[in-house]
Formats: C-alpha cells, sequence, structure tokens
C-alpha cells in the first residue's frame, strides 16, 4: 500500500515536471513566435518583400555620334535576336533537336551550338538564353513561319551600334565589343549585364563614360523559384550624350575616295587657328560594323595579319622620318640662331663631312643658294652647313616648339609620341655620343627623327597662324568622364614666341615651293583666286643608298620591292594670303613626294570648296594627275 502511494507521488512529480517543461517549451515557442511577429514584423515584411520583388538593371541607349554638320556617324539599330526558354523545349534532348532545327533555317556555327548547350546546362530552366544576335528580316520572317515546329524559341528585339560609313570613319570612330575580363574589374554594375557592349577604340572609347549613359531599373514581382510573374515599375534611365566631331563627313568621305587605291596611307586636315580636326583618314580601314555584329577568329586574323595594318591609325600612330617637311623646323632654328635669310651656300649635289659624302636629292646640285632657294627646291646642301652651324640642341629646341616629338592630346587612345633627338637621348637611350654626322642627316628628316602625321599638321599650324600653340581636337564639346563640362570649346592659345619676321620668312619659301616656277610642287598649284596653296614636300628614305648605286643610277618605281620605295610626304596651308587650313600627307613606300603632292592639291581645293562660305568660290575638285618632280624634296 505504501509503495503504491510513493509510486503514485513519484508519477505525479513526473507528470508535473514534464508539464511544467511543456509549458515551458510552449512559452518560449509563443515569446519567440510573438517577437518575430509582432517585434521584428518591419524587418520580416521587408525581407519578404524583398524575395518578392527584383530589382533589375536596365542598359541605357548609347549616346549617338554627330559630325560637325549634324550628320549621324554612330547609331543604334534594332537587333533581331534568337531567344531559347529550355523549360519551353521540355528537356535537353529537346534543346539539341531545336538546334538542329534551327540549324536548318539559319546558319548556326558549331561554337554557338555548343555555348547554347553550355548554358542551358547551367542555368535554371526558365532562364532565355540568347542563341544568335543580328539576324536579316528574312532569317526573322524564317523562324517565324515556322515557329510551330520550334518550341521555346522566340524573336526578342533589342539594340547593336551601327556606323553608318563603315570604314570611312573607322579609325576615328573606333567600335564597341563585348566586356572583358580587364573591363569587368571596374566598379560599374552595367559592365555586368549580358551582352552589354563598350567602347573599345577611337572616340568610342575615349568617350565611353559620357557615351555610355546611366542603366534604368526595372522591378518585378518574381514567385519563389524567380520566375517573374510581372513588372510593376520601370525606369529607363539616362541615355548617353550626344557627341559632336569638329569633323566634316563629306571632306572625310572625298578624302577616303581620293586615298583608296593607295596601299598604305594618312591624311590630317585641321584648322590653323581652332585646332578643329576636319579631316583623319587612315588606309587601309576595316569594318567596324563587323565587330558589333560579331566577328569570326579568321577575320580578326586576317585583319591582325594584313601587313598594310588595316587596324593602327597612321595618322596617330604611325612613326615616320618627315624627311625635307622637316627643314622648316631647321630653318626658324637658324633665323633664331642669327643666321640671314640671305646666307648663301654653294651646292654641288653633295657635302663632305671628315671621310664620309652627303649627298643631295639633285645629282649634280643646285649652285648658290639661300634660304628662300633651298625651302623651294628643298636643295640638302645648304641645311647640311646650316644645321652644323645651328647645333642639334637648338635644331630639337625648335622642332618641340612646333608641336614635334611629343604627343598632342588629341581625343584618340593611341597617338605616339615619334622622336626629336639631341645628345642627351643618345646618350641615355643609345649610350654613345652624339656625332656631327647625326646633325646632318637630322638636317633633313632623317636618321633618329620621328614624326606622326598628325604632329606634322600641328606644325604647319603653328607656322601659319602667326606662331600660335595651336592643339588639335576632335569634338565640339568637352567632357570629363561622364560630365559634360562645355558645350562649344573655346580656347586660347599661346604664343610660342617666335618673331614674325622669321615666320615671314618661312611663309615666303612654303609659298614658293608650289607657286613658283622652280618649286618642288609646282604642279600642285592652285590656280583659283583665292585659294591658292603654300607647302613643302618630303621624301623619305627606308633603304641605304650604295655609293655603287649612285654611280649606276638610282632604282626608283617598279624597279624595287614596294617595301623599299622612299615614303612620300606633303605638308601645306591654305588659302595663302590669309591661312585658315593645314594639311598632312603621307604615302607609305609612295615613291617619294610625288605620291603625296596630288593627294594634298585635290584635297586642300575640297576643304575650301566645302568650308568656304560664298558658293562663287566653289570649284570642282582638280582631276588625278601624275607629278613631274619624282624624287624632289
Amino acid at each position: 500500500m505504501r509503495r503504491e502511494k510513493n509510486r503514485a507521488k513519484q508519477f505525479n512529480r513526473r507528470a508535473a515536471l514534464l508539464l511544467g517543461g511543456k509549458f515551458a517549451l510552449m512559452s518560449g515557442l509563443a515569446a519567440r513566435m510573438y517577437y518575430l511577429q509582432v517585434i521584428e514584423s518591419d524587418r520580416y515584411t521587408m525581407m519578404a518583400e524583398d524575395n518578392r520583388i527584383n530589382l533589375r538593371l536596365l542598359p541605357p541607349p548609347r549616346g549617338f555620334i554627330l559630325d560637325r554638320n549634324g550628320d549621324y556617324l554612330a547609331i543604334n539599330i534594332q537587333n533581331y535576336r534568337i531567344i531559347l526558354v529550355p523549360e519551353q523545349a521540355n528537356n535537353a534532348s529537346s534543346v539539341s533537336e531545336v538546334l538542329a532545327r534551327l540549324g536548318k533555317l539559319i546558319d548556326l556555327e558549331d561554337h554557338e551550338y555548343r555555348r547554347v548547350l553550355k548554358e542551358t546546362s547551367r542555368r535554371r530552366a526558365f532562364v532565355p538564353v540568347t542563341v544568335r544576335e543580328n539576324l536579316s528580316w528574312e532569317e526573322v520572317s524564317r523562324i517565324g513561319v515556322n515557329a510551330p515546329d520550334l518550341p521555346g524559341v522566340s524573336i526578342d528585339v533589342g539594340q547593336t551600334r551601327h556606323y553608318p560609313y563603315g570604314p570611312t570613319m573607322a579609325h576615328v570612330l573606333g567600335y564597341v565589343a563585348s566586356v572583358s575580363d580587364k573591363d569587368n574589374s571596374k566598379d560599374d554594375p552595367l559592365l555586368q549585364l549580358p551582352g552589354f557592349r563598350i567602347g573599345k577604340r577611337g572616340i568610342e572609347r575615349y568617350y565611353d563614360l559620357a557615351l555610355r549613359g546611366q542603366g534604368g531599373t526595372s522591378k518585378v514581382e518574381v514567385n519563389a523559384l524567380g520566375r517573374v510573374i510581372r513588372e510593376l515599375e520601370r525606369n529607363e534611365g539616362q541615355p548617353g550624350h550626344e557627341i559632336r566631331l569638329t569633323l566634316d563627313m563629306r571632306l572625310q568621305d572625298y578624302i577616303g575616295n581620293r586615298v583608296a587605291d593607295e596601299k598604305a596611307a594618312s591624311v590630317v586636315v585641321m584648322d590653323v587657328h581652332n585646332g578643329e580636326v576636319l579631316g583623319l583618314v587612315s588606309t587601309p580601314s576595316f569594318n567596324p560594323n563587323s565587330f558589333s555584329e560579331g566577328l569570326s577568329s579568321q577575320e580578326w586574323k586576317d585583319l591582325q595579319n594584313n601587313p598594310y595594318k588595316p587596324l593602327s591609325n597612321k595618322t596617330i600612330a604611325g612613326q615616320y622620318s618627315p624627311g625635307s617637311t622637316f627643314k622648316m623646323a631647321l630653318a626658324l632654328a637658324a633665323l633664331e640662331h642669327g643666321i640671314s635669310p640671305d646666307h648663301s651656300v654653294y651646292c654641288p649635289g653633295h657635302m663632305d663631312l671628315g671621310s664620309h659624302r652627303f649627298h643631295c636629292w639633285k645629282k649634280h646640285g643646285h649652285g648658290r643658294v639661300n634660304m628662300i632657294d633651298s625651302l623651294r627646291e628643298s636643295c640638302d646642301v645648304w641645311f647640311y652647313e646650316v644645321a652644323l652651324k645651328v647645333g642639334i640642341e637648338k635644331i630639337a629646341a625648335m622642332a618641340r616648339k612646333l608641336g614635334l616629338g611629343d604627343q598632342t592630346g588629341l581625343d584618340l587612345q593611341g597617338e605616339r609620341s615619334g622622336l626629336i633627338p639631341d645628345k642627351a637621348w643618345k646618350e641615355r637611350a643609345i649610350g654613345e655620343r652624339w656625332q656631327g654626322g647625326e646633325t646632318v642627316i637630322a638636317a633633313i628628316g632623317q636618321g633618329y627623327v620621328l614624326t606622326t602625321p598628325l604632329q606634322l599638321a600641328v606644325m604647319v599650324s603653328r607656322l601659319v597662324n602667326g606662331g600660335k600653340a595651336v592643339t588639335p581636337h576632335l569634338t565640339k564639346q568637352k567632357f570629363e568622364g561622364e560630365l559634360l563640362v562645355e558645350e562649344n570649346r573655346t580656347q586660347k592659345f599661346e604664343d610660342l614666341g617666335i618673331p614674325k619676321k622669321h615666320l615671314d620668312v618661312i611663309l615666303k619659301g612654303m609659298d614658293e615651293v608650289v607657286n613658283h616656277p622652280r618649286g618642288t610642287a609646282r604642279s600642285a598649284a592652285i590656280t583659283e583666286d583665292g585659294q591658292e596653296m603654300g607647302g613643302k614636300t618630303g621624301s623619305s628614305q627606308v633603304r641605304r643608298i650604295s655609293e655603287a648605286e649612285r654611280k649606276s643610277g638610282i632604282l626608283k618605281g617598279e624597279d624595287i620591292s614596294w617595301r623599299l620605295r622612299d615614303h612620300g610626304l606633303f605638308v601645306g596651308y591654305a588659302p595663302v594670303d590669309n591661312p585658315r587650313y593645314g594639311i598632312s600627307v603621307v604615302v607609305e613606300h609612295g615613291g617619294g613626294s610625288k605620291s603625296a603632292i596630288p593627294i594634298a592639291k585635290d584635297v586642300m581645293m575640297e576643304v575650301q570648296r566645302l568650308m568656304d562660305q560664298s558658293e562663287s568660290t566653289a570649284i570642282e575638285p582638280a582631276p588625278h594627275y601624275l607629278d613631274e618632280t619624282e624624287g624632289a624634296g
């Protein structure tokens, strides 16, 4: 009996403990539920809402690029692309089957087939995958007609970059392409968007932030699996800035056609007073639309392996010995050194320095010539003699003052600096002392001297605008990153401190180069009143001419391979009485200045016809012709 009572008490105690434990547990659970549902209600409501609502980034429309007259050079056009939703194709085998059917309707490369299968296996079944972009309307129609046999396939419309003038503007505009891993390292969420493209070269790259714009947002409602149910709100963002160039597309197109037959050439035209670049052409070129639409590996290899380097913008990246176009810099240095324009030298066709003989381009010489004569007829011997009197340091200082041997600051990536050598440079770069013979060679723009076509155009501009340190630019506006800081560029250029009487001597010599009967570019004379051109010829040797060849006759033209022919150069300005436009022309391996002179004449006539306000001065471009001054300058 007693044992039964103890057992009952023990049971009651255990029941009370168990009940107490359950009560405590239920109390804790109730407290936790109260905490979560009442105290933390706002927080978890927000978290649930975040799981239900997704905020997606939208790519902004890229800004257009226009020329100075409002002609569109880079625009956005509709891009039809094929989208495949795997779950609507039922399973992986169905995806392969759908792709096989697509391959019978459109060209589908093996690498595209493999890419789509890889993406569909890695993504959720309801996430769409892009199969191919830039479909033609015929391809879109073909897919539309066969839609019932293509489950999961649909046509989506996006935007792609288009360049209406193709290769003519390729080196100026550049192109856009997909974001690389290196670009992705930048802190910009837009770069993470699939298919987003950024500027890779030219204006597209230099002003990429301004053209890119600011992304928009799309607020969508999704279910627990992440499937979009509906769009709740949409903000399109801020389109990129519209950029206006200083180029005239009519002139650019004319230059492009004028040099189309040259294997490799470059032309720069600029306003000598404000630095606006009016024409900038490098040939051969490439089609920038190929990069927007998708370049095949074979096309890329062909561009890279092309011996004439179509991907290189020769106007800013081509470095050439300037030849006799460099003589104006030496002449100015001589005037500054105190040498009179009347200083004369007898030219027998060569000059001896020690045991070495330096030849003039004219085998039997020019006789006695002064500064104007030597510029007009491009006498090398006069400049040999004077260079030794002036010295390389003063020559180099004047060349740099005129804009040679350093980047001009043009708003394009990839500009090279060229080279204006002096004693310190040679000791630093080569570890040897400067020799007198090197001064002689530098006097005629050979040896170590290297310039770009753009630098030569800047040099001419500074010579003819009164000695102002003008610098070139390609856009009417000025940007800092994505911000527009100046709508219409206005800039005052400092004075270089070159006496006007010295500049007048140089301009007289350049005038006679073209308009004097004995000028080396006489055939380039423009006879229309008020449009006359002045300039300077140049031939840049790319091979050493042996003494034996000089005696037997220097090989020219078709007698030697293209790569061994001299570069042809010409720099000029117009009108002579009131200079406004400067030009530089370089024809790689053109066989001397005779290849560049007619191009310069035609282009300078065209720029004046296009730019002049008075229709009475407009004339038709001159026909192509051959120059009689082969090898001059």
